[in-house]
């Protein structure tokens, strides 16, 4: 009968010790640390200005919602806890090619300048 009680007791200990979730996934999880991007917003940067490898230019965008217009974007950060989907356009050789990427919490990427159309939350993982 005391087992119970003693199991319960321990998963409280546990609980108890265990660091809280954050909102935003740990600084550097993805390809390229977050740089000024804060917790809790997805940013995009038009260009690369990464001394050392860290995003210090103004990002032309930073958003916690969804957001659409038309932005150049030359790499991204996720840093939220949310899956974000981006729509983009590219075009090159006379032809505009489009997609969308699926960025992670923590994940950031392009490396090539883009535009960027859409970015939108997704309710399944990546």
């Amino acid at each position: 009968m005391l087992k119970p009680f003693a199991i319960a007791g321990v998963i409280a200990g546990v609980l108890a010790v265990a660091p809280p979730a954050s909102a935003a996934p740990q600084s550097g999880a993805g390809v390229y640390p977050p740089g000024n991007c804060q917790p809790g917003t997805f940013c995009v940067w038009p260009h690369w200005d990464h001394p050392n490898g860290v995003p210090t230019a103004t990002p032309s965008l930073v958003t916690t919602t969804e957001w659409s217009g038309n932005i150049t974007g030359f790499n991204y950060y996720n840093y939220t806890n949310r899956n974000a989907e981006i729509s983009w356009s590219f075009t090159t050789q006379g032809m505009t090619l489009t997609g969308t990427d699926c960025a992670p919490p923590g994940d950031g990427f392009f490396y090539v300048p883009m535009t960027v159309t859409k970015v939108s939350w997704r309710t399944h993982v990546c």
